[in-house]
């Protein structure tokens, strides 16, 4: 796969960055963390402007950000009261905590989603609540776009200046993508292990 990103950077330049970077955010398993630093290293052998990587990198990730929102708000909170109802053990959630969930975002929501965008592994699910919960989209876009700033910035900056050895920016992600990945699971297993269900509605 890195070559393939390697070879469409070179053939179609800042394109080639939104372009990748859109399926990054659509299609996770793509990895950011090598796009841009692939990126940053071309910008860096002066192929490239690193201004425009940036820009690039950030316009295509948010071109998939937009795209799970809107999804995510089309569908709506409510459509899925039946299903939490039915299956709020597994969803670790009651109808009740959901409620007080959007009440949290209503105040703390850009703040969520600023931060959640510089998080590997939770950065590409972040549209999803703020979707759901409908969340307005000039607070989402603002807050997405700063925070996609700074990833894409912190990425191609890394491969800027590591060049050739931009592979030591994944030995440090790396594991810091699989500590969130494990403490998303534990918490997971935690809250289907304590979970009460306190809906006494019938589905």
């Amino acid at each position: 796969m890195t070559d393939w990103i390697i070879r469409l950077i070179e053939q179609s330049g800042y394109l080639g960055v939104g372009f990748l970077m859109f399926l990054e955010t659509v299609f996770p398993p793509i990895p950011s963390e090598v796009i841009m630093s692939i990126a940053g290293v071309a910008a860096g052998q002066g192929k490239l402007s690193y201004a425009w990587v940036v820009a690039s990198g950030t316009a295509g990730a948010m071109l998939g950000n937009i795209f799970w929102y809107l999804a995510a708000r089309a569908l709506g909170i409510q459509r899925l009261e039946p299903f939490i109802h039915r299956y709020g053990r597994w969803i670790t959630m009651t109808w009740a905590e959901v409620q007080r969930s959007q009440k949290w975002f209503d105040r703390h929501g850009t703040f969520f989603v600023f931060l959640g965008r510089l998080l590997p592994t939770v950065r590409s699910l972040v549209s999803v609540p703020a979707g759901l919960l409908k969340m307005s989209f000039r607070r989402f876009l603002w807050a997405s776009t700063l925070g996609t700033a700074g990833w894409t910035a912190l990425l191609a900056g890394a491969g800027y200046e590591l060049g050739e050895r931009y592979g030591e920016v994944d030995k440090i992600l790396g594991p810091a993508s699989t500590a969130i990945m494990v403490i998303l699971v534990a918490g997971y297993i935690y809250r289907v292990w304590t979970h009460k269900d306190l809906d006494s509605s019938s589905y």
